[in-house]
């Protein structure tokens, strides 16, 4: 039975554990750095369009 609500306390009811790349990612200040840039070069290149 496809889309059959899960209930509460089943092993498919809590969210996937992050790996330790994933943890080390979302806590290393080069790479948040890299990423602050980045999502801001993207946000002015959608700024710099033009509108037509």
């Amino acid at each position: 039975m496809a889309g059959a609500n899960k209930g509460p306390y089943q092993p498919d009811a809590y969210p996937p554990i992050p790996t330790r790349f994933t943890r080390y990612l979302r806590t290393a200040v080069i790479w948040q750095f890299i990423r602050f840039w980045v999502i801001g070069y993207r946000v002015l290149k959608l700024m710099w369009k033009p509108h037509g």
